[in-house]
């Protein structure tokens, strides 16, 4: 019998004259944080981590935020935490995907509705438009402009997958990665918590997986309500808020993968 899959969680066992579709059996690895106003088991069995365009043009100086007079010292805040938070993931066998805003060089899907979020009088940097520093364009995919930032580095075997709206899950791969990976716990970090992260987060919640917000590892430059209003309505509506600090208090005592 030969293996018949991209990866160890969903896997088949074929041979010229047999298929066996019994997918391998993973011991459950369970971990439990705060998670305020309870406390949280999730598997780590089960579980991937989602980081929403932590990229060069929202969190670097030269990027297209900075340079439109937008302060991205907030934007800045969740690199710290996840420096620590991922190798210790990726430790854990927990997988790690990258969901960065890539535009077509073309703009081919972008509407004008899209459009105008970003530029809404026509004549300023918007989508596509080229950097006064870098001279790269924004949000262009594989440019300067939408890479991850340095202080971020990317393990080999991480996914990356492009979007092009709020929502990671519109017009992308990424619901059937995590289905093929077959996760059910969702953990989410990056920029803007109150716009990318959480129109990604609702619509996890919407398509049935686990979510939960990690704070420290989530921010935006909007004004402060924005992100209380965020961990508000993820605690209510959507899922559950922790930290990393939590995670890996908790991952200390986890099984081995």
């Amino acid at each position: 019998m030969n293996p018949l899959g991209c990866n160890t969680r969903n896997r088949w066992q074929v041979s010229d004259t047999t298929a066996s579709l019994v997918r391998p059996q993973v011991a459950p690895r369970p971990v439990t944080v705060m998670a305020p106003p309870k406390q949280v088991t999730f598997d780590l069995a089960r579980t991937a981590i989602i980081v929403i365009d932590m990229q060069n043009d929202f969190c670097h100086p030269e990027g297209w935020l900075a340079g439109i007079g937008v302060d991205i010292t907030p934007a800045r805040a969740p690199i710290a935490p996840l420096a620590r938070l991922l190798p210790a993931l990726r430790g854990a066998d927990v997988p790690v995907v990258w969901v960065n805003w890539g535009n077509r060089k073309d703009l081919a899907n972008i509407p004008p509705s899209l459009l105008h979020v970003y530029d809404p009088a026509g004549q300023g940097v918007g989508l596509g438009g080229t950097l006064p520093v870098r001279g790269a364009r924004v949000l262009e995919q594989g440019s300067w402009s939408a890479g991850i930032v340095d202080e971020l580095v990317p393990a080999p075997d991480d996914i990356h997958i492009d979007k092009y709206r709020m929502s990671g899950f519109w017009d992308t791969m990424l619901d059937s990665v995590l289905r093929n990976l077959r996760v059910d716990t969702l953990l989410f970090a990056g920029v803007n918590m109150d716009q990318c992260v959480m129109a990604t987060l609702q619509d996890a919640s919407c398509l049935g997986y686990d979510c939960i917000l990690l704070e420290d590892c989530a921010a935006t430059t909007s004004p402060d309500f924005c992100a209380r209003a965020t961990v508000y309505n993820v605690r209510q509506c959507f899922g559950f808020v922790t930290s990393s600090d939590e995670c890996l208090r908790a991952m200390k005592d986890a099984p081995a993968a």
